[in-house]
């Protein structure tokens, strides 16, 4: 004679409060990156490229003033922090953040002492459509 084996089933309730429990954990244990610095509207572009490493950043906000690495500095002497900031960078890479109501020989002036400061690559940022 042949017995008929019952399958078991585990309860899966006690797996679900678990998960549900590492999941409440998980989202209140975790932090946020706020990126802390100055107000900008960037220009919209489909294409934008996101370039990691150790970079200058340069933001020019539409209220005036310019900014390296989040370090308010004087229009006359940029030249010579740029010179300070690349000597120091990983990679010659300047990003420009400039508000997109900035006049375009504004932007063009910083660009330029960029590249005489040492800059292989000129970024400007933009926001994904």
């Amino acid at each position: 004679m042949r017995r008929k084996s019952k399958s078991v089933f585990p309860d899966t309730t006690p797996l679900a409060d678990i998960v549900f429990l590492l999941l409440i954990f998980f989202m209140l244990s975790s932090t946020f990156i706020v990126s802390p610095g100055i107000k900008l509207k960037l220009p919209k572009a489909v294409s934008s490229e996101i370039e990691l490493g150790r970079t200058v950043i340069i933001e020019m906000p539409l209220g005036g003033g310019i900014f390296v690495n989040n370090a308010k500095v004087d229009f006359n002497e940029l030249p010579q922090i740029l010179d300070l900031t690349l000597s120091k960078a990983k990679e010659k890479v300047v990003i420009i953040k400039a508000d997109k109501k900035i006049q375009h020989g504004f932007v063009v002036k910083v660009m330029d002492m960029a590249k005489i400061a040492g800059a292989q690559r000129i970024i400007i940022a933009t926001e994904p459509e």
